[in-house]
């Protein structure tokens, strides 16, 4: 569970002096060696201020950086109680990977996260492509827990009879409330042919229920193509990963080549992913010269993309998107929208405008840190807002729960093909 702002921040900040405290105050016999003269109380003392008057907790004063916090004092104090008093072995690396997690969490942006390096391990695994784990992608629900917002056809997930809007309660009997969407999903995945039990909340059902998912290697279709009638091409992109830029690019020309008049990009339920990703596929559209998305970090220093190449679309262009449509998928839609090379169509987007850089550290781990804010061209920040379509479509009500819609049934996919008819003058 989440903790509370102050609590959480007086904790992580700790973790700097960690190393020096578990030197320090790890002892024979029960006993605490401190660095200082040792004023941990006595269990008579700590008895008395058990059932006495409580001290009162002095006020903090606001400091403007972590040099202001005077704590190696305080860890010290706090680690020589837990060393002295708790009634079980202490595991003191475990204890260390709790005070750097809390130190990143006390921020309260769950797009900030603290890996260690059996978790940086799995991050970097799912941004290659292919990844051993359920065949499904996943954002964060309003309830703060991982929500599958899209199963892949053959997967896993479908295999188990998981569904789009299911959310995941517990992996492996442990709770995912709060945690950072790239923790829960790093539990989620594992090593090929392993089993994956899953408690999962389904709208409409009475009782939790529960899953026993075998992992298997996804090879996550990133982007997939096809011609529509009238010679309406059709692309749809799943994640923004290494691999999908030259696959979209690929696709772009392919259909340029069977004489497409007009484009449908498919972005709903893509969560985002890399922005050198988004950043090449919107150079095949945007022309050359042309800035595409800018970020500000806290100090105002901004800093621009311009789109590079030479070939671009000229045609007319809808971008589909939902709820489920954020980050890289927003920088893509909002570059189009405001040059007016596409019409957005569905509903309003996720609403994340925000940029991390994953920092390694010296002992194998890392910290993805959200640095700065993004823009697209006109100016507009959508985090927390989104995008809101040209033409509003909600998808139909009965469509929502399928793996695979079919492109005739598909009411938001007829809508933009529609709309583009309408600008060819058919």
């Amino acid at each position: 569970m989440k903790k509370g702002f102050l609590k959480g921040f007086l904790a992580g900040i700790l973790c700097c002096a960690m190393l020096f405290a578990l030197i320090s105050c790890k002892g024979n016999n029960n006993e605490s060696r401190l660095t200082k003269k040792d004023t941990t109380p006595t269990p008579t003392q700590a008895q008395s201020q058990e059932t006495g008057t409580p001290t009162p907790t002095p006020s903090l004063t606001p400091a403007e950086s972590f040099s202001d916090v005077d704590f190696k004092d305080k860890l010290n104090e706090i680690a020589g109680v837990l060393d002295r008093y708790y009634y079980q072995q202490i595991d003191y690396n475990k204890v260390a990977e709790g005070l750097y997690r809390g130190m990143v969490d006390s921020l309260g942006d769950p797009y900030t996260v603290y890996y260690n390096p059996d978790e940086l391990e799995k991050f970097l695994d799912s941004t290659d492509g292919s990844y051993a784990g359920l065949g499904a992608a996943v954002n964060l629900a309003d309830s703060k827990y991982p929500q599958l917002i899209r199963i892949f056809p053959g997967s896993p997930a479908e295999i188990a009879g998981l569904l789009a809007g299911d959310e995941l309660i517990e992996v492996d009997g442990e709770d995912l409330y709060g945690q950072s969407l790239d923790v829960a999903v790093s539990k989620i995945r594992g090593p090929v042919g392993t089993k994956v039990s899953l408690t999962v909340y389904r709208e409409g059902e009475p009782e939790y229920l529960h899953f026993d998912v075998i992992r298997n290697t996804v090879e996550i279709p990133t982007v997939a193509s096809q011609m529509l009638d009238g010679n309406i091409g059709y692309i749809a992109v799943s994640e923004f990963d290494d691999v999908t830029s030259s696959q979209f690019i690929l696709a772009v020309d392919e259909l340029t080549s069977q004489g497409m008049k007009a484009l449908v990009v498919d972005l709903r339920s893509n969560p985002g992913g890399l922005l050198s990703t988004v950043k090449k596929m919107l150079s095949r559209v945007v022309e050359k010269g042309k800035l595409l998305v800018y970020m500000e970090d806290k100090y105002g220093q901004r800093e621009d993309h311009y789109s590079n190449t030479d070939a671009t679309v000229d045609v007319p262009i809808a971008v589909l998107m939902n709820g489920y449509s954020a980050s890289a998928s927003e920088v893509f839609a909002g570059c189009l929208q405001d040059y007016g090379k596409a019409i957005l169509v569905g509903t309003q987007s996720y609403g994340k405008g925000i940029v991390q850089n994953l920092i390694p550290l010296s002992d194998g781990s890392a910290v993805k840190v959200t640095v700065s804010s993004y823009f697209t061209p006109n100016g507009r920040n959508i985090h927390k807002t989104g995008l809101t379509p040209d033409i509003e479509v909600p998808l139909a009500d009965e469509l929502k729960k399928l793996s695979v819609i079919p492109m005739e049934d598909d009411n938001q996919l007829q809508a933009a093909v529609e709309a583009l008819k309408k600008k060819l003058g058919e």
